[in-house]
């Protein structure tokens, strides 16, 4: 199995569906099945019972997950879209794997 090119934390826009164009913060991602929940994107309605949270119950909105190939990160400089790669850095005489934007070269954090 390859490497995701999202990870939690990451802002990324949305390439196809329903919310295409949208930017959102990824919340969740689901490695086996190659999905990603994000923040306000891809919202469902979904029916609860009464419970302590929510002693009303009814109809909750809420994200639902997103498959992985229809997301990009963004480029932390130009704030668009963006390919990502990996390089070999040695910081302090550790080395690690950093993941960089193929359009600026900026390091995606």
């Amino acid at each position: 199995m390859s490497k995701l090119h999202i990870k939690k934390g990451d802002t990324v826009y949305v390439n196809a569906g329903e919310d295409k164009g949208k930017t959102g913060r990824v919340l969740k991602v689901l490695v086996k099945e190659g999905r990603a929940f994000v923040e306000g994107i891809n919202m469902v309605s979904k029916s609860t019972k009464p419970n302590a949270k929510n002693p009303q119950g009814g109809i909750v909105k809420q994200e639902a997950s997103i498959h992985i190939s229809n997301l990009n990160p963004v480029d932390p400089k130009t704030g668009k879209a963006t390919r990502i790669g990996r390089k070999v850095s040695s910081l302090e005489g550790k080395r690690t794997v950093v993941r960089y934007s193929k359009k600026s070269g900026e390091e995606i954090k």
